[in-house]
């Protein structure tokens, strides 16, 4: 079940949605940098007549109070850029600081939550709840979910729905499947400490190099033989230092990495792994290890009843070629703290498009999206909303 006045709405609004996206795009800001992005969030906000407060140091939260009582949706976007150098030289709204650039869309679903906020304020009187506006800072290092929860942004919130702009998936499809979305992602550094040495006199040397390079080979049986086949998980070293000089048997080597699965109990098991193979692999070379194991996202697991309304909301909407069953991905994605403890669903939205050349990999610097597919993320955001405050039993 959809409203009508609501995506009649929405098309009132595209121009202007693209507009924004766009000077969003050619002034992108850094995780926890998004000043002026936060400024012209508030300055929307200030025309439709919406309310908000702004959190710290970046980020708005706002709500839309709908004309009768219910529930609470939080409806999410991200704000952040990337440090990446921007490629699009035709572009007339390409970055304008260098080495900085919107490689991830986020400026597109900034807009979209804005245009949605427009239509739903502009129909609050049929809400039958309330709706929360959540523009997030700082996704991109994996911080500003968990700073924004800290900081209220879920407090007395029901329900909670999010996406992204996917250039793997095909422009115009919505992909919202029940469980499995996104992975943890998990940050991983292990220092190894030796004995130097001259090069020619090994003997008196433990090598931390060849106790690093044992231990890249010896993790990769963590997944392989201590993982389930039936369930996905990646352990990627990928940067190792080690050694100062030719001649010079190293003393230490410092290694970084990346843990990422779909299920809180083998992530655990993984991380032990991990630190025993550190140790022991040590050990058998007469070294020493230190391991430090940084919790990043947690996995982004769709609610079932907040990922059949939101496919619900796609055919009705949409119509049901629309929908789209892409396969989960190993990236992080830090809207998993806003669902820790509520229910929710996190959609992809599709923009892949060779002809217009939005195919590109995110955080590539000729990464660009398909404006067209705006229109359906704005609604999609709405509907949605609207969607579950009408849902006496959800």
């Amino acid at each position: 079940m959809t409203n009508n006045a609501i995506a009649q709405s929405i098309k009132t609004h595209v121009e202007a949605m693209i507009a924004f996206r766009r000077d969003l795009h050619a002034h992108p800001e850094l995780p926890w940098e998004e000043v002026r992005t936060t400024q012209k969030v508030a300055q929307a906000l200030d025309e439709i007549g919406i309310p908000y407060r702004l959190t710290t140091p970046t980020g708005v939260i706002a709500e839309i109070t709908g004309g009768q009582p219910g529930k609470t949706v939080a409806l999410r976007a991200d704000m952040d850029a990337l440090p990446v150098q921007e490629l699009n030289d035709a572009l007339s709204y390409k970055s304008q600081t260098d080495g900085k650039m919107h490689a991830c869309g986020h400026d597109a679903h900034t807009a979209m939550l804005l245009t949605a906020a427009k239509a739903l304020y502009e129909n609050r009187a049929s809400l039958r709840g309330n709706v929360r506006l959540i523009f997030q800072p700082a996704e991109e290092i994996a911080q500003g979910a968990r700073e924004m929860v800290k900081q209220g942004a879920i407090e007395g919130v029901d329900n909670a729905f999010g996406m992204h702009i996917w250039t793997t998936s095909p422009s115009g499809k919505v992909s919202c499947n029940v469980g499995s979305t996104f992975a943890s992602a998990d940050l991983l550094k292990v220092k190894f400490k030796g004995r130097g040495g001259h090069g020619s006199m090994p003997e008196a040397c433990v090598d931390a190099a060849v106790v690093a390079s044992a231990f890249v080979m010896n993790v990769q049986a963590i997944v392989s033989r201590e993982t389930s086949p039936l369930e996905s998980a990646v352990v990627t070293i990928g940067r190792m230092e080690v050694g100062t000089r030719f001649n010079v048997i190293a003393e230490n080597a410092l290694l970084d990495g990346t843990v990422r699965c779909f299920n809180v109990a083998a992530r655990e098991r993984i991380k032990a792994a991990i630190e025993r193979y550190a140790h022991h692999t040590a050990a058998i070379y007469g070294a020493t290890a230190e391991v430090e194991y940084i919790y990043g996202t947690l996995p982004v697991i769709n609610e079932e009843r907040s990922a059949l309304l939101a496919q619900s909301v796609v055919r009705s909407a949409f119509g049901d070629e629309v929908l789209f069953a892409e396969k989960p991905t190993t990236g992080g994605e830090d809207f998993s703290f806003f669902i820790e403890n509520i229910p929710g669903c996190f959609a992809l939205l599709g923009c892949g498009n060779p002809e217009k050349g939005t195919d590109w990999a995110h955080h590539h610097g000729c990464f660009n999206i398909d404006e067209d597919v705006m229109a359906t993320g704005a609604e999609l955001y709405a509907q949605y909303a609207w969607s579950y405050l009408q849902q006496d039993a959800f």
